[in-house]
């Protein structure tokens, strides 16, 4: 509740504006890729863009909710009030993961009605369980690698720099404004390691009951057990890392 609270207060920033900034990218694309009837997967570029655009937002108000926790208690010396509260690192892990994924849904929400705005998006929900299980992965995947930035980093620069060279390149690179078929041989096998290819494919898979993940549903099945399996590892090194204290505890 404390971290909800925190990102509440400046919500204009942590939820309205990720969904101005969002919708921006639709208008861009849409009105630079999408012009004569253009159809992708079957459908308006529009409507193939729209899912994408609202998992990406949401992972990276996912990421940048939980890297500020730590790295900002220990910047301002405030990282006793996460240390000190009788509670374990297991809940403790939790806490901070849950309200980065509150207000990862938060701007999916957001975003998804600001979409609604925009002619040409069609949000139909083919598979519900696709967007919420694909959604919440995401969400969880990018809150556990913000929360370990926050762990690593001991400046501001430090996380920037993970946000620059590597979040942001994976999501911009993860198919969100095409389909990796259109790419090489060896840049579709790069994109199939990217984890966040599978986030946004498989989010889209909900919305439009397609996806370039495989031809077949069992693919967009395996794409989401192995998210489910890559959240389960780098959950457990997050919660090793926190009961050992690395870089908390003097």
């Amino acid at each position: 509740m404390k971290e909800v609270r925190r990102f509440f207060k400046v919500q204009t920033q942590t939820i309205w504006a990720p969904a101005v900034t969002t919708l921006l990218y639709l208008i861009i694309f849409t009105l630079a890729l999408g012009r004569g009837n253009r159809l992708v997967l079957g459908v308006q570029f529009a409507s193939f863009v729209a899912p994408g655009l609202i998992a990406m937002g949401m992972i990276n108000n996912a990421f940048a909710n939980s890297s500020f926790n730590f790295l900002a208690g220990k910047i301002q010396g405030t990282i006793i009030d996460y240390l000190m509260p009788p509670i374990s690192e297991g809940e403790l892990m939790l806490a901070l993961i849950g309200a980065a994924v509150t207000r990862a849904v938060l701007v999916g929400l957001a975003v998804s009605g600001a979409m609604l705005l925009w002619p040409g998006v069609h949000l139909t929900l083919m598979h519900p369980w696709a967007v919420v299980w694909f959604g919440l992965m995401g969400s969880t995947l990018l809150a556990l690698i913000g929360l370990l930035t926050s762990l690593w980093a001991e400046k501001f620069d430090h996380a920037a720099a993970v946000t620059n060279f590597v979040i942001t390149p994976l999501s911009m690179l993860s198919g969100t404004f095409y389909v990796i078929s259109n790419l090489a041989p060896a840049f579709q096998a790069v994109s199939r390691v990217n984890p966040i290819f599978y986030v946004i494919s498989g989010f889209r898979y909900g919305f439009l009951g397609q996806s370039d993940i495989g031809d077949s549903n069992m693919a967009v099945l395996h794409g989401a057990l192995g998210l489910g399996v890559l959240n389960l590892a780098v959950g457990a090194l997050t919660y090793a890392l926190l009961r050992s204290g690395w870089k908390l505890k003097t």
